[in-house]
């Protein structure tokens, strides 16, 4: 697989992240839901987490300025990955993967360092861009965070052990597409672990 086509691969997704962001940021307000096709299983709920993948968060002050530079650090290190698996021409699951990682790696960092000082607020109202009332400052902007798919909710029964009778969420992530590129690159690597890492051959 050439480079230009896994660098195809990551502008792709980095376009379709950040026009999904940008329009949920400038369209709805934190924890605005909507149901998808009138699905109670397909919703897009706004949210948005100083944090990792998935919503995770850092605790500390110094926190989400840690996540954001070591982000940084990491990106580069990934992208020499791809340019050098491309070189030793390995396999197109290991390339698609690290493509995949490599764009939502930088489709969260845009979020993280750029965010803050491009929207203001969200809570209440739509934020607007370039609006002089910035939320944040350079480096600890909010991840935007849009897809939610509850499956199913409810009570769990009584005879489970430790969490029978509890009400229980599946699955309650709010994530989005950089999340996604990411999960699935890793995915690719775990479930085509041999195909992924086989020796190229002449």
């Amino acid at each position: 697989m050439s480079l230009k086509k896994a660098y195809i691969i990551v502008v792709l997704i980095l376009l379709v992240d950040q026009i999904s962001k940008i329009y949920i940021k400038t369209h709805f307000f934190i924890n605005e839901e909507i149901k998808v096709f009138g699905l109670d299983w397909f919703r897009i709920h706004f949210i948005e987490n100083e944090g990792m993948a998935w919503g995770a968060v850092i605790p500390g002050e110094y926190g989400k300025l840690a996540l954001t530079l070591f982000r940084l650090l990491v990106v580069p290190g990934i992208a020499w990955w791809l340019w050098d698996s491309v070189k030793k021409k390995q396999s197109k699951y290991l390339i698609v993967a690290i493509s995949l990682i490599l764009a939502g790696a930088i489709g969260n960092i845009i979020d993280s360092v750029f965010y803050g000082v491009v929207f203001n607020d969200s809570y209440h109202q739509v934020a607007t861009a370039f609006s002089g009332d910035p939320y944040g400052t350079w480096f600890h902007g909010e991840v935007v965070d849009m897809l939610y798919f509850p499956f199913w909710e409810g009570n769990l029964p009584e005879w489970l052990p430790f969490w029978g009778g509890k009400h229980f969420s599946f699955f309650n992530a709010i994530f989005n597409i950089a999340d996604m590129a990411i999960s699935t690159g890793v995915g690719i690597l775990i479930v085509f672990n041999k195909r992924a890492f086989a020796n190229k051959k002449e």
